[in-house]
């Protein structure tokens, strides 16, 4: 499955949801189902800047392409970061460069969101791009 094509898979799941109380549960059900982060791998280096929870994203580069773990101490962000580390895991540098967040706006997720978890949502999205870029220049 692309990146595209799992975009548009959650929109439409966000699309089947009534309101913002079924979608906030819907984001918590996701951050449930995420295994999460060994201690080892909650690092200053892994930890995301910008969020208003401590939210930690790992990847690690493997036969071309990116996988990405990540855990969080926040609920709701734990369930916001599963939803990317889905997205975006199993694919290559130049997929994950390619792609945009559009989706996110698609499912007016950054409305919902209060303007310091925006601005965490945001600071997630960076990493994951920079991860792209950094394991790109590897090589």
């Amino acid at each position: 499955m692309t990146i595209k094509e799992k975009q548009q898979e959650i929109v439409e799941e966000f699309a089947f949801l009534e309101d913002w109380e079924q979608k906030y549960e819907y984001i918590i059900d996701l951050g449930k189902e995420l295994k999460g982060l060994s201690d080892e791998k909650k690092i200053e280096a892994n930890l995301i800047k910008g969020c208003q929870s401590k939210v930690w994203i790992d990847a690690e580069f493997n036969d071309g392409k990116l996988s990405f773990k990540a855990d969080s101490d926040g609920i709701l962000p734990k369930g916001i970061v599963s939803l990317l580390v889905s997205i975006y895991s199993g694919h290559s540098t130049q997929e994950i460069l390619d792609s945009d967040f559009e989706f996110i706006s698609q499912i007016g997720l950054q409305e919902f969101l209060s303007p310091s978890r925006a601005n965490g949502l945001m600071a997630m999205t960076k990493q994951i791009k920079f991860y792209a870029v950094a394991f790109q220049l590897k090589k």
